[in-house]
């Protein structure tokens, strides 16, 4: 399929890391342990779990389920099973990772899920929707190391459609060094894309959690085929901490991203000391102009576009929430066939394979935050968690998301009853800050 044919493209032409070097993310998924129901202990290095079914991530426990009359998420739930369930894995780093820092992501738990290394509680994450990662690096082991996830959807009703239970997203390993990029510090915007030239502002963040020295910050802008267009250096004395680093590129004759030619660069961001690579991340990207006018509408490079858009929600009907890509990729075809040009993602963010291929197959993209601010549409629903975990969650949904073409407009949220009310602003105010995105909300 093509799409499908793209992202591997895409994916076989990332630079491979030089022999003996140790990649920096490698996919979590393989050889988890799971039990359904609550198993008192199970966060301890020393349980017993010999009996608990083996598994590979992403996993929806409540689709294999039996449907039931009386089960508590009714039939918005299609009568499935929820409930509480644990996954444990037992793991080795890899050769090379002495001395890194560890991190451990996890593209979306649904829901209410507590994570532990080794029998240390690394946090909660009540929002089922949201991409989040724990820090392993100060509770590691030499040799055997145990992760647990305990996730609760036993509340029920919490959502208004079928949400799927479990682990039903990706996990990964990055293994940085004490000197990297910030998780999600790379953001990519364009200043100038016109059809003679292109000017690039890359923003990067800077972690540094060892000796303090000098350090060039190289960005590479290569393009679909995986040739360098333009460069950028700069050196700089780092002492610990965390910076911002901002450098410009300019490009000749640039390819501009449009539904009908969705052409995307890749800048590879490298941190070196000593003329050595200590850090590199790939981060695709598209060059293209939009703009919204009351008279004329929404138009892409200078073009009025008229948006025919459907709303998708991130469940695949009978394949439940766990959805293997290429029946995203099958879907989005067969949209597209049909004429549509824009989606909305129901409401809720997305599985980052789904924006991937909206960016690589054209679409325009509304990526949704919530449901739900305060005010409940079910009992069990985000309203009982935004006040303390809003922020940081519309954070991470934009951080994760923000260099994507395909997303053109950004929802605060779905039939908001709050928005009407004097407090509606500032909720908003509140949840969107001083990010430089452009939000809506859905009715306001």
């Amino acid at each position: 399929m093509l799409g499908l044919a793209l992202t591997l493209a895409a994916l076989a032409a990332l630079p491979a890391p030089a022999r003996g070097e140790l990649p920096r993310r490698l996919s979590f998924d393989p050889g988890w342990r799971f039990v359904l129901g609550d198993s008192s202990g199970a966060e301890r290095p020393g349980y017993n779990d010999r009996g608990w079914r083996r598994l590979d991530l992403p996993h929806d426990w409540s689709i294999e389920g039996v449907p039931e009359e009386s089960a508590p998420g009714g039939g918005r739930f299609g009568y499935f099973p929820a409930g509480i369930g644990w996954y444990r894995k037992s793991f080795r780093l890899p050769a090379g990772a002495k001395g890194r820092e560890v991190w451990v992501e996890f593209d979306g738990v649904y829901m209410n899920s507590d994570v532990w290394l080794n029998g240390v509680h690394l946090g909660t994450r009540p929002y089922g929707y949201i991409s989040f990662r724990y820090d392993l690096t100060p509770h590691l082991r030499a040799g055997e190391n145990v992760i647990a996830v305990r996730v609760d959807n036993s509340r029920q009703p919490n959502s208004r459609w079928y949400s799927g239970s479990g682990i039903y997203r990706h996990t990964w390993l990055t293994i940085v060094d004490p000197l990297h990029v910030a998780p999600e510090g790379v953001w990519i915007s364009a200043p100038t894309v016109a059809p003679g030239r292109a000017v690039v502002e890359v923003r990067t963040t800077l972690s540094n959690h060892g000796r303090g020295g000098e350090t060039v910050v190289r960005q590479v802008m290569l393009d679909q085929a995986g040739k360098e267009v333009a460069r950028a250096d700069t050196s700089l004395v780092l002492a610990a901490g965390d910076i911002e680093l901002a450098q410009r590129l300019s490009l000749a004759a640039p390819e501009r991203w449009s539904l009908d030619h969705p052409y995307r660069y890749r800048m590879r961001t490298l941190l070196l000391r000593g003329g050595r690579a200590v850090d590199s991340v790939a981060t695709w990207f598209g060059l293209r102009t939009i703009a919204y006018d009351a008279d004329h509408g929404f138009a892409l490079n200078g073009v009025p576009v008229k948006m025919r858009g459907v709303n998708l929600h991130h469940e695949a009907g009978g394949l439940g929430a766990a959805v293997p890509e290429q029946v995203w990729e099958s879907r989005l075809l067969q949209l597209k066939a049909m004429g549509v040009n824009a989606i909305r993602t129901s409401h809720n963010p997305p599985a980052p394979e789904f924006l991937a291929l909206c960016d690589s197959l054209g679409f325009l993209v509304m990526a949704e935050a919530f449901d739900e601010w305060t005010i409940g549409k079910v009992p069990g629903g985000y309203h009982n968690y935004f006040e303390e975990w809003s922020e940081r969650d519309v954070t991470d949904f934009v951080r994760r998301d923000r260099n994507h073409p395909s997303i053109v407009l950004w929802s605060a949220g779905n039939e908001i009853g709050e928005q009407s009310q004097p407090n509606g602003a500032a909720v908003l105010k509140r949840l969107i800050g001083k990010r430089k995105a452009g939000f809506v909300l859905d009715g306001l």
